[in-house]
């Protein structure tokens, strides 16, 4: 039987009713022990580095998991992070470019109603991560709900209230669990890093973010000098352009000359679409060609929101070089990015 360490960390599973709404209460230990035939499937130990309603869950906080989970790698078979549902998907991503290549799997779940809800969907959550998590195809950090295996740097939560609140972005789902058994798309499971050769490869821990990252949304008549009223608590912009990457040609230029000025200073700059599905493609439209060759912006293709947030944070908490940090941001880790 393999040994999985359960990390609680509060969200809707844990939540309980208090004076004032719904809040994480119930301990690791009590969420554990209400799931029936988990026994059966492993050895289990809980650890519970915080108990907080993932709306309240920042980059220091992806820190403690990920230190967390580093310092005991090699005393367990893999890992399972109970998180809430709200910010699950930016700290599967976070703990993608953290913990880099190791062997193990690493699976975030949690619930859209607390387990102790008449009608919950945290018993099953719950299970089928711990049944994910044994499988000896699974390795990496993922985000197990509703019965699907999302790869952790391409979920996103596209419902609020349905039990199927997360979806894969721009990317296959990795396995489907039915009848007690992981169905991997394609029948089979991911196949090792063939340049190492082997699959127990080592854990890359990484232990530094840069939490100055903003995500702006173009919306009509947003002002240009937005850039410089952020410059001084900001080092970086994921700017979420219209469609597959228009940007406004208006008032003289003055969106370019705002986003060159903004480059130009140093910072950095990752274009993404605000359209969910497909990706961005600056060469399309001459609204966005300008853009596509300029030195400083990077191009966040068919990444998620989630993804290029945390990954940006990675990136700028390792190197400012400039080369270093293009390198960095376009090198696929864990599935974020299709290669253009």
């Amino acid at each position: 039987m393999k040994n999985i360490l359960v990390m609680a960390t509060g969200g809707t599973i844990a939540s309980l009713p208090q004076a004032d709404g719904l809040a994480p209460a119930l301990t690791g230990e009590e969420l554990v022990a209400r799931v029936p035939l988990i026994d059966q499937l492993c050895h289990i130990d809980v650890v519970q580095p915080m108990n907080i309603d993932s709306t309240n869950m920042r980059p220091r906080d992806w820190l403690r998991i990920a230190d967390g989970i580093a310092s005991r790698y090699d005393d367990y078979d893999g890992f399972v992070v109970l998180h809430g549902t709200d910010t699950m998907a930016y700290t599967a991503a976070a703990l993608s470019y953290l913990l880099q290549d190791g062997s193990k799997p690493i699976v975030l779940t949690g619930s859209q109603q607390p387990m102790a809800a008449p009608f919950t969907d945290a018993k099953l959550n719950l299970y089928q991560s711990l049944l994910f998590a044994t499988d000896d195809s699974a390795r990496g950090v993922s985000v197990v709900f509703n019965g699907k295996a999302i790869a952790g740097t391409r979920a996103h939560k596209q419902r609020t209230l349905s039990f199927n609140a997360f979806v894969s972005m721009n990317f296959p789902t990795l396995a489907y669990i039915r009848g007690g058994r992981v169905l991997w798309s394609g029948g089979r499971g991911p196949a090792p890093d063939a340049s190492a050769g082997e699959k127990d490869l080592p854990l890359h821990r990484y232990t530094a973010l840069d939490d100055r990252v903003i995500v702006l949304r173009l919306t009509p008549e947003l002002r240009p000098s937005i850039f410089s009223l952020i410059k001084d608590e900001y080092d970086a912009v994921i700017l979420e352009t219209f469609g597959i990457g228009g940007i406004p040609d208006y008032d003289g230029g003055a969106f370019q000359r705002a986003i060159f000025g903004w480059v130009d200073s140093g910072r950095t700059l990752v274009l993404t679409t605000q359209v969910p599905e497909e990706g961005l493609d600056l060469g399309v439209y001459e609204v966005g060609r300008a853009y596509s060759e300029h030195p400083g912006i990077l191009k966040g293709d068919d990444m998620s929101t989630e993804a290029l947030v945390a990954k940006t944070m990675w990136v700028l908490g390792q190197t400012r070089d400039a080369a270093e940090v293009r390198r960095l941001f376009y090198r696929p880790v864990n599935m974020d990015r299709t290669p253009q």
